[in-house]
């Protein structure tokens, strides 16, 4: 029943959800095997870390840092996303899924980059050399250095950012947009809720978190970013095109 059911879905959010599969058993895999760690590889760094490649920008979206964080992003890519698919087409809904996941990344690296220059301007040069040269042993080690700044630092630096939420999260506005008085049925609490209240409250929250929890190990930037840009290429795709969505 299964296989019958991923034979029947959109082809974008079908082979979505294989890619992040598969580059999550990859991940086991490399790392039992070959002792690779592929989400180091893939994952992106902030454009300052010397770790950063250009292609982390596109690779990063298709790795996840666990079974659970899969599992939640590949379950609403499902929910909402098949929905999307067959409004828009596979092109369109393609191109929305990437700009939502790259506006996330820019988001994202934007509020890293001012708390990157914050501690810049708190830590000599020799402390961010430090940083540089022992940050990533440090990690790996489980040890930290004693000066907060210098945690925030390696933070900043040598810990790559993975996951397709930022699009997830672009995918969940569009769906409140598209489909605003649709009813749904929250997990926790099971009660009924509808789609626009749904998406204005993941909104306000990753809004309060992003500057509640700056250092947080959770992208709420990034989450927010996507529900911004993907709503910005809707705005312009309804501006320029005669079919209403």
């Amino acid at each position: 029943m299964y296989g019958r059911g991923l034979a029947n879905l959109s082809p974008v959010v079908k082979n979505l959800i294989l890619i992040n599969v598969i580059m999550l058993l990859a991940v086991f895999t490399l790392e039992k095997v070959l002792n690779i760690d592929l989400i180091r590889v893939l994952g992106v760094y902030f454009p300052k870390s010397p770790k950063f490649e250009p292609y982390q920008v596109i690779t990063h979206m298709f790795m996840h840092g666990g079974l659970t964080h899969l599992f939640f992003n590949m379950f609403a890519l499902f929910m909402f996303g098949r929905v999307l698919e067959q409004v828009w087409g596979p092109k369109r809904f393609f191109i929305y899924y990437m700009v939502s996941g790259l506006g996330a990344l820019i988001t994202h690296e934007t509020v890293q980059a001012i708390h990157y220059a914050k501690l810049a301007s708190t830590l000599s040069p020799d402390q961010i050399n430090m940083v540089l040269e022992r940050g990533y042993e440090f990690a790996m080690q489980g040890r930290v250095f004693q000066d907060s700044a210098m945690r925030q630092m390696t933070e900043i630096l040598l810990i790559p950012t993975v996951g397709a939420s930022g699009a997830v999260f672009g995918i969940l506005l569009a769906f409140g947009v598209l489909f605003p008085n649709t009813q749904l049925m929250l997990l926790f609490p099971p009660i009924p809720i509808k789609a626009k209240w749904l998406v204005i409250g993941y909104g306000g929250l990753e809004l309060w978190n992003t500057f509640a929890q700056p250092g947080s190990n959770i992208a709420h930037a990034a989450h927010l970013g996507g529900m911004i840009f993907g709503y910005i290429l809707i705005r312009i795709w309804r501006k320029t095109t005669k079919t209403l969505y």
